[in-house]
């Protein structure tokens, strides 16, 4: 059961993210110790539907070192044997970690944030890229990245409508495991918190600006930015 009260939601509603990633990172097995070091390069052996980047291309597009990346990759086929994850794959994983709730609309806007071709499905460089961010990337990286979760319909704001979006789905993934339990109205009031706080010109949209700076002097949210840069 987790402790949760509105303020702890504005944090969860920034950082499930990163959670989250940690979570798919444990089921792939890749925070377990003691991977040989003969793994094969086998971003170049594959034999699978999608051929992914190269090692020497991918680690100069991310913060990921070449034996990191092997390692993410093994993990990543054994899970995704053709290479690809598709929404529906991608929304049972999630469903496993939170077997008490609903969690598919949630996996619905993370899997959009991760499809950053918009194809309908996720390949290697995909979850490396978002992966490369969450975990090394810089504080501004990861908030822009976030700023592009909430941002579902992708037109450079956040409306409160989009954000209520975010809170029922997070809400409904885990509401009712937290302690006290969540309220059904809690999304509705914590976004009028949100807005309150950030929608500086009070304009009624949240801009990438007005959202940085506002988490950027958030104490709780710049220590939790920290957590889990050293996982791999």
């Amino acid at each position: 059961m987790l402790t949760m009260n509105l303020e702890g939601l504005e944090m969860i509603a920034v950082l499930m993210v990163v959670v989250l990633f940690v979570k798919v990172l444990e089921r792939f097995g890749l925070l377990e110790a003691g991977y040989d070091d003969s793994v094969e390069d086998e971003l170049e052996l594959s034999t699978v539907r999608h051929r992914p980047e190269g090692l020497e291309q991918l680690e100069a597009r991310t913060r990921f070192s070449r034996k990191e990346l092997q390692i993410l990759y093994r993990g990543f086929k054994n899970e995704c044997p053709s290479g690809i994850v598709n929404e529906e794959t991608f929304k049972d994983i999630y469903a496993q970690f939170f077997p008490q709730g609903e969690s598919s609309t949630y996996a619905h806007f993370l899997f959009n944030a991760f499809d950053t071709d918009h194809n309908g499905s996720l390949s290697f460089e995909d979850f490396v890229m978002g992966l490369s961010i969450l975990l090394r990337g810089t504080i501004q990286e990861k908030l822009n990245w976030a700023f592009n979760l909430y941002d579902i319909n992708k037109d450079g704001y956040i409306t409160k409508e989009e954000m209520l979006d975010i809170m029922k789905a997070i809400y409904d993934m885990m509401g009712k495991c937290t302690y006290p339990i969540l309220k059904e109205e809690t999304p509705r009031q914590h976004v009028e918190v949100f807005f309150q706080k950030m929608d500086k010109n009070k304009d009624g949209v949240v801009t990438i600006d007005e959202f940085i700076d506002c988490c950027q002097n958030d104490e709780n949210i710049m220590r939790s930015m920290h957590l889990f840069e050293n996982v791999l």
